[in-house]
Formats: C-alpha cells, structure tokens, sequence
C-alpha cells in the first residue's frame, strides 16, 4: 500500500494482482454477467484508487474490498434493472433499503477464500506449483504430470503434498484461519 501511495505503478500492478480474484469473485457468485463484472471490478478499483490514502490499516483491506465490491453489485443490480412503471411500496422500500446487499456467510467464505489465496501465495514456489496443480487446476493434474512438470519422481509427490499441505495448513494458522 505505501508503494501505491507513493505513485508506484510496480506496487499497484502488485496490489492489483493480489486481490483480483476477490474483487471478481463477488459479483460472479452473484450471478452478474462476466462483462458486467469486469465493470464492477474496474470500478472498485477506481474506489480503491481514491481511497486509499485514507485506509490506514493494511489489514482492513481485504474486509473492506468486500464490502465496497458487494455494494457496487448492488449499485450494479439497480442500474440494470429496468425502470418500473409505478413507484415501489413502502413495504418494498423497507425490504430493499434492510436487505444486505451480500449474506454475512458469503462476506465470511469470501473472506476466508481470500486468505487461502493468500497462503498459498505466500509458499516457497515448489510447493505454490504443487498445491496449486493438484487442488486448483481444472481438471486435476495427474502425479505423473505433475512430477514431469516440477522434475520430481513420481513417488515422491504424495511425500512433498503432505509436507506442502502441513506448510499451508502453518501459513494458515499464523493469519488467523479457523
């Protein structure tokens, strides 16, 4: 965050980069078109870019992403909606002006993806590579694959996934993860 402050564009692309999936993962969950995603996510980050000499807490950040992103959804779903031919009642008006624009369970799977991604980006490369080709990669990598790919035996990748799996599990721990 102070990179990006101090106007560096290395720091953004880097911030960017860290968040990204977050930031598209929400209005994607709430079943908002691909293109229209990518307009919320470049609108959150114009947010992101306005605001962020006011976060002071580098922490906060993730929370706040998905707070800011959810709300843009919502903006989002009104703007799209098209314009009705009456005014809404006041029964929907206390409806819509009380719902959350996103569940609090959502808000904490959302968050506790973020941290994951986190984790995982925080693991030597081998093991990144390893867990990301075995748990993340659609479909999933076969052993013989993922050995040719990372120049390993064969019988040695169940061996380094539980020690890369124990790694993770640690990162997880030491960032608050239950």
């Amino acid at each position: 965050m102070r990179g990006c402050l101090h106007g560096s564009e290395d720091a953004w692309a880097a911030l960017l980069e860290k968040y990204k999936n977050l930031i598209f993962s929400i209005p994607v969950r709430q079943g908002i078109p691909r293109d229209d995603a990518a307009d919320v996510f470049q609108r959150v980050c114009l947010l992101l870019l306005a605001e962020l000499p006011r976060l002071r807490q580098p922490e906060a950040l993730p929370m706040w992403l998905i707070r800011v992103t959810a709300h843009e959804c919502v903006r989002w779903r009104r703007q799209a909606r098209p314009y009705l031919s009456r005014e809404p009642t006041e029964t929907e008006m206390t409806l819509a002006h009380d719902e959350p624009p996103v569940p609090d369970e959502m808000l904490a799977r959302i968050g506790e993806e973020q941290m994951l991604r986190e984790a995982v980006a925080a693991l030597p490369p081998r093991c990144r590579q390893l867990i990301q080709m075995l748990f993340f990669a659609s479909p999933a990598q076969p052993y013989r694959e993922v050995a040719r790919r990372l120049g390993l035996a064969t019988g040695s990748i169940g061996f380094i996934r539980g020690r890369c799996l124990g790694r993770l599990r640690r990162q997880l721990e030491k960032m608050g993860f239950r």
